[in-house]
C-alpha cells in the first residue's frame, strides 16, 4: 500500500513536471515568434536607406534589429512615406516605427514614444558659393525646401518672409538645392553631413550651427502592449554594449548619453474618435482644399489644352506615308506610354537641370512650367492614339470624295476627315482628362501645391489622416462628376442631330 501511494505521488510530480516545462517551452516559443511590423521610410540615409542590393540598411535598421535580438521577436520592415508613418501608427496597420522621427509634444499626444535612441538637431544646408547665409537669421525672405511632416518643416514656418518648398523626402528636397531653385534647406544635420562626406552631394555645405536639439524614438499606438517589449530590448542593447558598436559602425565617434525616458512621456491623447470632432475637421480645411482645387483644374486645363494640340499633330503623323516620321511619332507614344508619369516628373524636374548644370548651363525649371510640360507630353502619347483611331473610323470614301472635288489632303483632313472624328473622340479625350485631372497629384512630389498635396500638408500638422483625405476624395470627385457631365454637354453640342432636337416626325414632313 505504501509503494502504490509512492509510486502515485511519483506519476504526479513527474506529470506536473513536464507540464511545466511545457508551458514553459510554449512560452518562450511564443515570445521569440512574435513578429513587429515595423514602418520606415528608406530614403534617409545614414539612418534608413537602401543597399545596392535593396536591402534596408542604416543606424536605425541595425539598431532595431538589435532591439529584437535582445527582447526575443522578430522585424518585419514595410517601406512607408513619412508623413503617412504617424497615420499607419493610429490606424494599427503597423506595430511600430523607426525613422528617425523626432519626440515633440505634438506627436506625443497622438502616438507613444520609446525612450530616445538618438540625439540629432537640425542645420541649414546652403550651396557651396553662397556667402549670404550664415545663420537661421539670415533666412529672411529666403526660399527654403524641406521634407513634409518634419521638425525642419515646422522650423521654417518661424522665419519672417521665407517661401517654403515642401517635399516627400530630404534627398529631393537637397536636390531642389542643388538645381539651384531654393537657397537652402533645413534639415536633420547627420543625414546632410552623411551625404556631403560620403560625396553624393557636391557643392553643398553645412552652416555650423546647430538649430535644435531634438531626440529620436521608436512610435507606437497610444496604449500599444509593444511599448514595453520595444523599451525593454533598448535598456539591453544600451547596457550590453551593442548600442556603442552601432553607434561607432555609422559616425566613428562615442555615442551622447541618452536620456532615460521620453522628454514628451504620458501626454493625453487629442483625437479621440467622435464624429462631430471629424466633421469639424473636414470643414475647417475645405478652404484650403479648395484652393489646391482651383491649381489642380488650371494645371489639368493647360496640360489638356497643350496635350489635345500634340496629340494631334502626332496622331496625324501616326498615320503619314513616310515610314521614318511614322516611326519618330510611334517611339514617341510607346516611350510616354510606356514609362510612369511620375518617373517622367522626376526626370523633367529633376533630371534635366541637373545634367544640363553638369555641361556648365545654368538652368532651372518653374514648378508649374514643369508639371505642365511633364503632363501635358504624357497626355499627348494617349490623345494620339484617340486621334489615329478617330481619323481612321471614318470611311475612306469620304476622302477619296473630298479629292474628287478638288480638295488638298490637308483641307480634306479639315474640313472633312476631321470634324466629324472629333466628333468620335469625345467620350475617349473626356475619359483622357478625367484622367489626367486625377494625375495631377503625381505633380505633388515636386513640391506643388495642388489639391492632394494641401491634404498632405494639412495631415501632417494635425494626423487626421482620414478626415483630411476623405474630404480630397470628395473634392476629386466633384471635380470629376462636374466634367463628366460637361463632356456629356459638348457631346450632345457636337452631334447635329441631338442639336436640333430633330424628331421622326420632323424626317416625315420633309419627305412630304
Amino acid at each position: 500500500m505504501a509503494k502504490f501511494g509512492f509510486m502515485r505521488w511519483l506519476y504526479l510530480c513527474v506529470f506536473v513536471g513536464f507540464s511545466c516545462l511545457l508551458l514553459i517551452s510554449c512560452a518562450v516559443n511564443s515570445s521569440k515568434g512574435k513578429t513587429l511590423r515595423v514602418a520606415t521610410e528608406p530614403a534617409f540615409p545614414p539612418f534608413e536607406f537602401q543597399g545596392k542590393g535593396g536591402e534596408l540598411q542604416g543606424f536605425s535598421i541595425d539598431l532595431m534589429n538589435a532591439i529584437a535580438s535582445s527582447a526575443n521577436f522578430k522585424v518585419d520592415f514595410q517601406s512607408l512615406p513619412f508623413d503617412g508613418i504617424i497615420p499607419a501608427l493610429q490606424g494599427k496597420t503597423v506595430d511600430a516605427a523607426i525613422s528617425s522621427i523626432t519626440i515633440t509634444e505634438d506627436r506625443a499626444k497622438t502616438i507613444s514614444f520609446s525612450r530616445p535612441y538618438f540625439k540629432a538637431g537640425l542645420a541649414i544646408a546652403i550651396r557651396a558659393d553662397n556667402q549670404d547665409i550664415t545663420g537661421f537669421d539670415s533666412l529672411k525672405n529666403k526660399k527654403l525646401a524641406v521634407q513634409i511632416g518634419t521638425t525642419g518643416a515646422a522650423k521654417a514656418k518661424s522665419i519672417p518672409g521665407v517661401q517654403i518648398r515642401r517635399f516627400d523626402s530630404a534627398p529631393t528636397a537637397l536636390q531642389e538645392l542643388l538645381n539651384g531653385n531654393v537657397d537652402a534647406v533645413i534639415n536633420d544635420a547627420p543625414v546632410t553631413l552623411y551625404a556631403i562626406n560620403t560625396g553624393n552631394l557636391k557643392g553643398i555645405k553645412v552652416v555650423q550651427q546647430l538649430l535644435t536639439e531634438e531626440f529620436y524614438g521608436i512610435a507606437t499606438a497610444k496604449d500599444s502592449p509593444n511599448l514595453a517589449l520595444i523599451n525593454d530590448g533598448l535598456d539591453r542593447v544600451l547596457k550590453n554594449g551593442t548600442y556603442s558598436q552601432i553607434y561607432q559602425k555609422w559616425f566613428k565617434a562615442e555615442p551622447p548619453s541618452l536620456p532615460v525616458k521620453s522628454p514628451f512621456e504620458n501626454q493625453a491623447s487629442t483625437n479621440a474618435p467622435k464624429i462631430f470632432t471629424s466633421i469639424s475637421v473636414i470643414l475647417q480645411a475645405f478652404p484650403t482644399l479648395l484652393q489646391g482645387a482651383l491649381i489642380t483644374l488650371q494645371l489639368t486645363i493647360l496640360s489638356v489644352v497643350f496635350g489635345l494640340i500634340g496629340g494631334s499633330l502626332i496622331g496625324i503623323v501616326r498615320l503619314s506615308r513616310i515610314a521614318p516620321v511614322r516611326w519618330i511619332a510611334r517611339a514617341y507614344v510607346d516611350f510616354f506610354r510606356g514609362t510612369p508619369l511620375l518617373v517622367q516628373i522626376f526626370m523633367i524636374y529633376f533630371g534635366l537641370p541637373a545634367i544640363l548644370q553638369e555641361l556648365g548651363l545654368t538652368f532651372t525649371f518653374d514648378r508649374l512650367t514643369a508639371g505642365v510640360i511633364a503632363l501635358s507630353l504624357n497626355s499627348a502619347a494617349y490623345i494620339a492614339e484617340v486621334v489615329r483611331a478617330g481619323i481612321q473610323s471614318i470611311e475612306t470614301g469620304q476622302a477619296e470624295a473630298a479629292q474628287s472635288l478638288g480638295l488638298s489632303s490637308v483641307q480634306t483632313m479639315r474640313y472633312v476627315i476631321f470634324p466629324q472624328a472629333f466628333r468620335r473622340m469625345i467620350p475617349p479625350l473626356g475619359n483622357e482628362f478625367i484622367s489626367l485631372l486625377k494625375d495631377t497629384s503625381l505633380v505633388a512630389v515636386i513640391g506643388f501645391e495642388e489639391l492632394f498635396r494641401k491634404g498632405q500638408l494639412i495631415v501632417a500638422d494635425n494626423y487626421r489622416a482620414f478626415e483630411i483625405y476623405a474630404g480630397v476624395a470628395v473634392v476629386y470627385l466633384c471635380l470629376t462628376l462636374l466634367s463628366s457631365q460637361a463632356f456629356s454637354q459638348l457631346e450632345t453640342w457636337m452631334n447635329p442631330v441631338k442639336r436640333k432636337g430633330t424628331s421622326k416626325n420632323d424626317f416625315s414632313i420633309t419627305r412630304e
